[in-house]
């Protein structure tokens, strides 16, 4: 490209890609603004009809349903007491109530009743039978053994308990010839546990004077359940 001066000089130019980028960038231009219309155009006139879903939600009724009347839980049964473990307690052998005291001040001769037509038959039952040192129990600790294997297991787990009198015959040797129930405890195991146990009880002799005697004696024992 030539361009000529004031001074009639002419001088040649040469035209760069920045001047053709220059001149050609109107053309870009409208020409983008143009396609960009049409495709806007388009777009609207061809794209599907966009509709709203129906977000609506509707609200359950609950009915009312009558509750069933409350059950009363009855409270628990009371707990039954266990019957305490029991334990024999130590035979009541004490000197003032295992025998009965038999003296001459409160039996007086004329008020003895007569003596028995067969003295051999003697031991048969209870008589009245004079003498002046009475028996004695020689172990008592043993004889509470005894009463204490003799108490029926099913009356210790029961806790019952009660006091048997006794009418006991000792001979001369000190051994339990006969016995009789004078007053029950109420309860017949334990009258036949008191039978039962005498019998093996070993006493000291009966004294009349210097004489060992045969006596009749009243003999309480006592079955005992210790809480």
């Amino acid at each position: 490209m030539a361009i000529e001066t004031s001074a009639g000089e002419k001088h040649v130019y040469q035209e760069t890609a920045n001047d053709r980028f220059k001149k050609s960038s109107n053309q870009w231009f409208f020409g983008s603004i143009m396609l960009a219309t049409v495709l806007h155009f388009g777009l609207f006139q061809f794209f599907p009809e966009l509709t709203a879903s129906d977000v609506s939600f509707g609200v359950n009724e609950f009915e009312a349903i009558e509750l069933p009347p409350e059950v009363e839980i009855p409270p628990p049964p009371e707990q039954i007491t266990r019957p305490a473990v029991p334990v024999v307690a130590a035979t009541e052998l004490e000197e003032d109530i295992t025998i009965a005291p038999t003296t001459f001040e409160e039996n007086p001769v004329e008020n003895l009743p007569p003596p028995p037509a067969d003295a051999s038959r003697l031991g048969d039952r209870p008589v009245f039978t004079p003498y002046t040192v009475k028996p004695e129990i020689k172990n008592r600790q043993r004889a509470a053994a005894i009463i204490l294997r003799n108490y029926p297991k099913m009356l210790q787990d029961a806790g019952v308990q009660g006091t048997v009198h006794l009418w006991v015959f000792i001979d001369t040797e000190g051994r339990v010839q006969n016995a009789q129930v004078q007053r029950g405890s109420g309860n017949s195991q334990l009258d036949e546990a008191a039978l039962k146990s005498v019998h093996e009880f070993e006493f000291t002799p009966a004294l009349n004077m210097d004489k060992r005697v045969p006596v009749w004696v009243a003999f309480p024992i006592r079955f005992e359940v210790l809480q």
